[in-house]
């Protein structure tokens, strides 16, 4: 995941205030027991890439985006606990292998996952399941204020 000369120059900055900075790696390993402890299965190499780098990143704005409002939203894989079934059944539905990422306007209404499947592409796994795109556009997607595409 070669991403930083990828991002749109706002969302290279929202993430530059949320601590995000060229190079960034985090230990993923006490994720990556907790969640196996609640019940997902092993992150796949690509969602430790990307926790590596993103993960533990908070976006507390909101505001107007591009085609849906910007929702406040965290890259901690740990808001996802208890989930597991659900990340679990749609990536069975897919054929893919959805890694749990953290969660989109977390203690609203509208509550929703974040997760990441091996071929770096970024959902929303709620009761449906919709599509931000794969990395590096899909964090642009989701720092600015873009509809995902549902999936059927």
């Amino acid at each position: 995941m070669d991403l930083p000369t990828s991002f749109r120059r706002q969302t290279r900055q929202a993430l530059e205030v949320a601590g995000w900075h060229d190079g960034r790696a985090v230990d993923t390993t006490r994720w990556e027991a907790q969640l196996a402890a609640d019940g997902f299965p092993v992150l796949h190499p690509v969602a430790i890439q990307f926790l590596s780098g993103f993960g533990g990143l908070t976006f507390p704005d909101g505001g107007a985006g591009v085609t849906r409002a910007r929702e406040p939203f965290t890259l901690l894989p740990t808001e996802c606990s208890g989930e597991a079934d659900r990340f679990i059944a749609w990536g069975e539905h897919i054929g893919r292998n959805i890694a749990p990422i953290g969660e989109l306007a977390g203690g609203t209404c509208s509550c929703a996952f974040l997760g990441i499947d091996e071929q770096e592409e970024v959902y929303l796994v709620i009761d449906e399941l919709a599509t931000f795109g794969r990395m590096p556009q899909a964090m642009d997607h989701l720092v600015l204020g873009y509809m995902p595409r549902g999936i059927n």
